[in-house]
């Protein structure tokens, strides 16, 4: 008789999944997942049809088509001048962020070693370090402003401490990490074996004119970090599946060991438009900072006299509202049913993304990443909650 265990026996369908089903089931407007709901950039779709037709539909090299690592390393040499990356050593193009993070965690952590993950935190990393049979250690970020408490951090590093995962521009909350958060990091584990992995995917949505800073951008962090990002973020494409990790030589042979028999490549034709277009149009990525700002701007300004509270996402395109001057009773997961049910919208609770949820906690996630009469119906929808 068969019989079968789970590696992941707490791990249920992600809220992801449930609250689009309920959007679909309640034919409710749907401001949960993080996916834009307008096209891709048309010469972009153009380039792919043209890869296609020019035969780009065999394998490519396992770190990636040579055309994209280079408009990858382009890229971040022009926002980091002093910069050096390595194409063949450093670079490798992935079938997405997620796998990419996977990927690294199983690489890197050994059973019973332990990560630090800061919750909120992106639901994919807890599983995939429990894969590798290493310890999540969740700390949670400082509400209101969702900062990390260094004191804390420090008093749960160990010798057991393998790994520390950072989230900047960071999903849920749209905060985004300050030169001295780095800085405080390095001198945390400068003397001791820890790795960094930086969860970047949303790099180039950063508003208000703050600067981004990447692991990358630190010498110090160079032979420790591991660096993931999202082309599908950028480039309207979540379901092109297409990412990218950089990191130095040594960590990137052991990323690439595992890499290897998790996915082996992206895919061609994909690497190739994406390539094609990064060369051709440098300005949508220039403009994409300004395009994403201007619709947060529109949906808060929309709601701004609503019952909701509510800081300005500091970066992403997700925006944290609070219901407290609502239904303080309701549970955030209560309060998403009741908005979906009474006012036919949904979000995301924030209490999805926390191994431990505080008390009392009163945020929904809203994804602004829609058309701008998307996001003037929404506010409609919300100007009218009570």
């Amino acid at each position: 008789m068969l019989s079968l265990s789970s590696k992941l026996p707490n791990q249920g369908t992600t809220i992801f999944s449930v609250m689009s089903a309920l959007a679909q089931q309640l034919n409710a407007l749907n401001l949960s997942q993080g996916f834009p709901d307008f096209p891709a950039p048309q010469a972009l779709l153009d380039l792919l049809n043209d890869a296609a037709q020019q035969g780009y539909n065999q394998y490519s090299p396992g770190h990636g088509l040579l055309l994209l690592r280079q408009q990858v390393v382009e890229l971040m040499i022009n926002r980091d001048p002093q910069l050096q990356l390595d194409l063949e050593q450093e670079v490798t193009i992935t079938s997405g962020a997620t796998i990419a993070l996977h990927s690294a965690i199983q690489a890197l952590v050994q059973p019973n070693d332990e990560v630090i993950v800061f919750d909120p935190s992106y639901d994919s990393y807890a599983p995939c370090i429990e894969l590798a049979q290493g310890k999540p250690i969740h700390l949670a970020l400082q509400a209101p402003h969702f900062s990390v408490d260094w004191q804390q951090v420090k008093d749960n590093i160990s010798d057991k401490t393998r790994m520390i995962i950072v989230n900047t521009p960071h999903n849920p909350t749209g905060t985004v990490w300050s030169k001295q958060d780095w800085l405080t990091l390095i001198e945390l584990i400068q003397d001791r074996n820890i790795v960094v992995l930086s969860d970047e995917v949303y790099e180039h949505l950063i508003f208000d004119g703050q600067p981004h800073y990447s692991a990358l951008s630190f010498p110090q962090l160079r032979h420790r970090a591991i660096v993931v990002g999202s082309f599908g973020k950028t480039f309207h494409v979540t379901g092109w599946k297409t990412g990218y990790c950089i990191a130095a030589p040594e960590l990137t042979q052991l990323f690439r060991q595992v890499y290897q028999f998790a996915s082996f490549c992206g895919v061609t034709p994909v690497q190739m438009a994406l390539a094609q277009f990064m060369k051709q149009h440098p300005e949508h990525i220039q403009e994409l900072a300004g395009f994403y700002q201007r619709k947060r701007d529109l949906f808060l300004n929309a709601i701004q006299h609503s019952n909701f509270l509510f800081q300005p996402s500091q970066g992403t395109y997700f925006q944290t509202l609070d219901y407290r001057q609502i239904q303080p009773t309701l549970t955030d997961r209560e309060m998403c049913y009741y908005l979906a049910e009474q006012y036919k919208i949904v979000a995301i609770p924030l209490s999805a993304f926390y191994k431990s949820p505080p008390k009392n906690l009163t945020l929904l996630r809203f994804c602004f990443a829609k058309h701008d009469h998307t996001l003037q119906q929404a506010a409609d929808i919300l100007n009218t909650c009570s």
